[in-house]
C-alpha cells in the first residue's frame, strides 16, 4: 500500500436544510461540495473531488455520512463512502472521519484504497479538506 496525503478548498454547490421540532437544536441537511485536490501523489494532485454529506446534528454534535467521486480527467474516476462526526464550536463546524474507496474506473479499476479526513467550514459555502490514507492500485491497472 502506498501512503498519501491531500486537501482541497471546495465551494457548496447545492444545499438543503430542516429543522426537527423534537428537540432544541435539531437539523437535517444534505449539500454537495467539489473541489480540486492538491497532494504530492500525481495519481491525486488536480483531480476534480464531489462529494454528497447528509448531516444530522444536534445542538453541537452529529454525525455526517456520504459519497464522494475523484475525477481523474482521462485516467479515469474513484467513487467512495465517507463517515464522520459533526463538532460546532464558537460557530466552527468540523466534520472528522474515514473515507473508504469503494470502485473505480480506468487507472483507478480494482483500486483499494481507505483513510481518515477532517474538513472545516470556513463560511456558509466554503469547505477545506484535509486527508490522508492509503492505498493500492489493481496490478492490471499498473501496467
Amino acid at each position: 500500500m502506498v501512503s498519501v496525503s491531500g486537501s482541497f478548498a471546495g465551494n457548496v454547490r447545492a444545499q438543503s436544510a430542516i429543522s426537527i421540532p423534537d428537540q432544541a437544536n435539531h437539523s437535517i441537511s444534505i449539500a454537495e461540495v467539489t473541489g480540486t485536490q492538491n497532494s504530492s501523489d500525481e495519481n491525486w494532485n488536480n483531480s476534480i473531488c464531489t462529494y454528497w454529506a447528509i448531516a444530522e446534528i444536534t445542538g453541537s454534535a452529529g454525525t455526517q455520512r456520504g459519497y464522494y467521486s475523484n475525477d481523474h480527467a482521462d485516467a479515469g474516476r474513484e467513487y467512495g463512502s465517507y463517515e464522520g462526526k459533526v463538532s460546532v464550536d464558537n460557530g466552527q463546524v468540523i466534520v472528522e472521519g474515514t473515507w473508504q474507496s469503494t470502485r473505480g474506473t480506468g487507472k483507478f479499476h480494482g483500486l483499494r484504497a481507505s483513510g481518515t479526513f477532517r474538513t472545516r467550514l470556513t463560511s456558509p459555502t466554503e469547505i477545506e479538506v484535509a486527508w490522508e490514507g492509503s492505498y493500492e492500485l489493481a496490478a492490471k491497472a499498473q501496467a
